[in-house]
């Protein structure tokens, strides 16, 4: 961005203890854009007043929001009653990583694109056993993700009535059965969970080496190195929604309503969603908000990974998107501490989808008071 405009001074804010978006504020710093990725942008922007509908300006700059992958903007829209506080600049997906040597030393086969999670379950029953002492786990993933980009399309609340839907919508019955409880049924699995009260993540799949298949984002794609020996294949499905894969999970990028030049801000915009620097950005693994067949293709080509399967990002399409209130990164982390109790057996699913939903009601009715 600084060669493209050398003459703009660009600063990097990162947000750090002392450098909070309420600390910044608080101390009259200004900064022109802000970004976040979705659910916690609107949690920062929206109480803190700083939104800006660049509407006129998208419009004034001729930049053309058809070439965007249609959920993206449709999910801003969505939160904002039609205005556009931001463009989406990348996103994400969820993608089904796997150990290729914990496959070869059982002699299973590699996973496939377009999997049903009845076939990804029945995967992590063969790998899930005790070798040689080690406990080694078939199916994992991170609860926060897959809840917040669950691909059923549930919303988290209903925001006509600000209430939870975690006990009323049957849906998240369905969606915890089939992903925090049928993969691990085998005994020594579920006994590690119940014993330990904790589920394998990221270090027992990158550093301990003894999860076979991780859900997780398809941003980690290049993050990992040769810390392990892996590939990915799309999310697996569920069998009545064949080709669905998770939401897309976006960054936004918007100006804020105290930048003093917005025309200069919206062509910095402007620019990092162009064909140019989209294709820039695929090239080393993030995920296009374009629907440019050509720009997909880039994906992870200029990375040392480039021999890895980065079209399993486009295989399904993205499940469609339900608005989100500025609490919604508080929900999710409630339904993702009930998912991990209930995967760890300190509850049943009925017991668990009441409590998160008391839970949860009492959070909004907490944050309701807080604003007034």
């Amino acid at each position: 961005m600084r060669k493209k405009f050398p003459d703009y001074t660009i600063k990097y804010i990162q947000s750090t203890k002392g450098n909070s978006i309420e600390e910044l504020l608080a101390s009259g710093t200004r900064f022109d854009i802000f970004y976040q990725t979705i659910g916690n942008y609107e949690g920062h922007v929206f109480p803190n007043r700083i939104e800006y509908d660049m509407s006129e300006l998208i419009a004034k700059h001729k930049v053309d929001l058809n070439r965007f992958e249609p959920t993206v903007i449709d999910a801003l829209k969505q939160t904002s009653n039609g205005k556009m506080y931001a463009l989406p600049v990348i996103t994400n997906n969820l993608l089904l990583y796997y150990n290729k040597d914990l496959f070869d030393k059982f002699g299973v086969p590699y996973p496939k694109d377009g999997m049903t999670w009845e076939q990804t379950s029945e995967l992590s029953k063969k790998l899930s056993r005790t070798d040689q002492g080690t406990q080694y786990f078939g199916f994992t993933h991170s609860p926060l993700h897959t809840i917040r980009m669950n691909q059923l399309s549930i919303p988290n609340a209903d925001l006509k009535t600000n209430t939870p839907t975690i006990n009323q919508d049957s849906r998240w019955s369905r969606f915890f059965q089939t992903l925090f409880l049928d993969p691990v049924q085998e005994p020594g699995y579920a006994q590690y969970l119940q014993s330990t009260g904790k589920i394998p993540g990221s270090n027992e799949f990158v550093k301990s080496k003894n999860v076979a298949m991780y859900v997780y984002i398809q941003g980690l794609m290049g993050a990992w190195g040769d810390q392990v020996n892996y590939d990915v294949v799309s999310l697996p499905v569920f069998s009545d929604r064949p080709g669905i894969g998770s939401q897309s999970y976006p960054s936004y990028y918007g100006i804020t309503n105290m930048a003093k030049n917005k025309d200069a801000a919206m062509e910095v915009l402007k620019y990092i969603v162009s064909d140019e620097y989209q294709a820039e950005l695929a090239l080393r693994g993030d995920m296009t908000v374009l629907t440019d067949d050509a720009v997909r293709k880039q994906l992870g080509q200029g990375t040392s990974y480039k021999d890895k399967n980065w079209q399993a990002a486009y295989y399904n399409k993205f499940a469609s998107f339900l608005p989100k209130g500025t609490y919604d990164a508080e929900l999710v982390t409630i339904y993702g501490s009930m998912g991990i109790q209930l995967q760890t057996g300190k509850i049943d699913i009925n017991t668990g989808l009441r409590q998160a939903g008391e839970q949860a009601q009492k959070k909004l009715a907490d944050m309701a008071q807080m604003n007034k």
